[in-house]
């Protein structure tokens, strides 16, 4: 499966859903906003399944001080 994350080309072994993609690239679902085909993603649509050649841009949030 193809995926563009982030401007980047990305293959993956096979479908994913949401969730899914966050486990395999370590981020935690708490600390991201994601958007999917240029609309965002609300927490409960993170059980959404990515088809070929979606386009996603995920912004993680880092605290600091």
């Amino acid at each position: 499966m193809q995926l563009k994350i982030n401007g980047q080309s990305r293959s993956f072994d096979s479908p994913l859903t949401i969730i899914q993609l966050l486990q395999q690239l370590e981020l935690s679902p708490e600390r991201v906003v994601i958007e999917l085909n240029k609309k965002i993603l609300t927490a409960e649509a993170h059980d959404t399944a990515l088809n070929e050649g979606d386009n996603l841009e995920i912004i993680q949030f880092v605290g600091g001080g």
